[in-house]
């Protein structure tokens, strides 16, 4: 676990889905998946990847969350939010290090993360903590399944 001012980073479990639901739902910009980001997509996904995933508290309050997950050969991050009001005080770095860290335990060596183009606060942080864009590849998307529907917060 890790600590740092008033918040405390640990590990991601199903019992936390419901405040990092509220926390998905309070950021303006953030989409989620019907399915995916289901109380039982997120469960499936937390099973698979166990102890990768993490959030971050104070006292009971969700402040940042973040699922992180590999397939064996690349780590992948998905979701990775601070409350709008807890921003620039390390926390998302915090989460960052400590997803890293369990990915390098499982012996990945490459992460990524894909952040909307629209997204300036996210990849501003990106940017700012040395993540590299690339730009020699595109992105590619094949539904396999159409009630997995996104949604924007507005």
């Amino acid at each position: 676990m890790q600590e740092s001012r008033n918040y405390v980073i640990r590990p991601m479990t199903i019992e936390d889905y419901a405040n990092v639901r509220d926390l998905w739902m309070s950021i303006h910009g953030f989409a989620i998946r019907s399915i995916d980001d289901s109380r039982e997509g997120v469960d499936k996904f937390i099973k698979r990847n166990p102890g990768m995933s993490v959030v971050a508290m104070d006292g009971d309050v969700t402040v940042g969350a973040i699922l992180c997950g590999h397939d064996g050969r690349r780590g992948c991050l998905y979701h990775v939010c601070v409350r709008e009001d807890w921003r620039r005080r390390g926390i998302g770095k915090a989460m960052v290090v400590h997803c890293m860290e369990a990915l390098r335990r499982e012996s990945i060596n490459k992460v990524s993360l894909i952040a909307f183009t629209v997204n300036d606060v996210g990849n501003a942080f990106w940017n700012e903590i040395g993540w590299v864009r690339r730009g020699d590849l595109n992105y590619y998307d094949f539904t396999l399944n159409e009630e997995n529907i996104t949604a924007f917060n507005s």
